[in-house]
């Protein structure tokens, strides 16, 4: 067995990142970690599942409002969309604004799903400029732009993701999105809103598991690409709805003592502890507007669906964000 590591010398992102979410109290997994090839491929079937509203729900909202979308959106423009998986919902906006798009840039962490949607995409829509970027948009990437001419960016964020992020860490994306679309640039941002905590459970915890063998798909990765040894057996699903703090979370909760091996270092479990892998915030109307606007985000346009469940929204970079408050 190689020597133990400590977090913070990793150079590895990965291992550092799970690393220091294992010897944290209570002990975290960064839910991005969730989309490899096998990951992405279970989370496209979870679209699917009957109890699973939020993407149904708004690619409705997107099919009801697709002119007004584009108007926001634009001639020219360059699209990004931000964790693109398949591009299933994009196709609803290519199909309107491919002929006018100048590009259309996917970014992925899961860079063998993204190569192989982009290609699907590129024989679809042949006359649009397709540049995938296979990184984690979290941190510092690199936007192929044209180089003749400076162009409008807009991020497409869809899905709720935004809901993974802690409201201060959400606030602090915000203002990231702000800076890369820069002045007059935009972004249309989904996100899901509170609701009868059973409808969102149930969402998370379906009676079928393929939630669950998505959220246990996340130790399968640690052992296939870190060298850890997790026991998949001895692992359980578990989701709730923190009603305190507005949120679903998902766990892994282990089903004996046992110790788990990862970099080097040993991880000592006891039954019934659980590992802490996603937060889905859940957001009342305005309350994603008052997060935007001190990161320089001004909400032009929502639209929702008939019971309210799901948002989209459409926000405007201003000339500059406003200064980040210090802790």
């Amino acid at each position: 067995m190689p020597p133990p590591v400590t977090p913070g010398t990793v150079t590895d992102p990965m291992l550092s990142d799970v690393l220091d979410g294992l010897t944290d109290t209570p002990r975290a997994l960064p839910s991005k970690y969730f989309y490899d090839a096998e990951g992405s491929r279970l989370f496209d079937r979870i679209t699917e599942l009957d109890v699973y509203y939020p993407t149904r729900t708004e690619q409705r909202i997107l099919e009801d409002n697709l002119e007004a979308i584009a108007e926001q959106i634009g001639p020219g423009a360059v699209l990004i969309e931000y964790g693109s998986g398949s591009s299933t919902k994009t196709r609803l906006l290519l199909d309107r604004l491919a002929p006018s798009l100048a590009a259309y840039v996917p970014i992925d962490i899961s860079e063998t799903h993204l190569l192989e949607t982009a290609e699907h995409l590129r024989d679809d829509y042949p006359g649009l400029r397709i540049e995938p970027v296979a990184a984690d948009y979290t941190r510092p990437y690199t936007i192929p732009d044209d180089p003749k001419e400076r162009r409008r960016r807009v991020v497409f964020f869809p899905g709720s993701t935004i809901g993974n992020f802690e409201p201060r860490e959400a606030q602090r994306f915000l203002r990231q999105i702000a800076e890369v679309v820069g002045p007059g640039g935009g972004l249309l941002l989904g996100i899901d809103h509170k609701k009868d905590p059973t409808i969102l459970e149930r969402a998370y915890d379906d009676d079928e598991g393929v939630t669950a063998a998505f959220n246990r798909n996340l130790l399968s990765r640690l052992n296939r690409e870190l060298g850890a040894d997790f026991d998949l057996s001895a692992w359980a699903h578990r989701a709730f709805y923190n009603s305190d703090r507005g949120r679903v979370e998902m766990h892994l909760v282990s089903q004996a003592n046992q110790d788990v091996h990862v970099g080097g270092r040993t991880f000592r479990f006891r039954k019934g502890e659980t590992i802490h892998t996603e937060n889905s915030y859940k957001y009342a109307p305005g309350e994603v507007a008052a997060l935007a606007t001190p990161a320089g985000l001004q909400l032009v346009q929502e639209w929702t669906d008939p019971k309210r469940w799901f948002g989209l929204l459409f926000l405007e970079a201003l000339a500059a964000p406003a200064p980040e408050e210090r802790r």
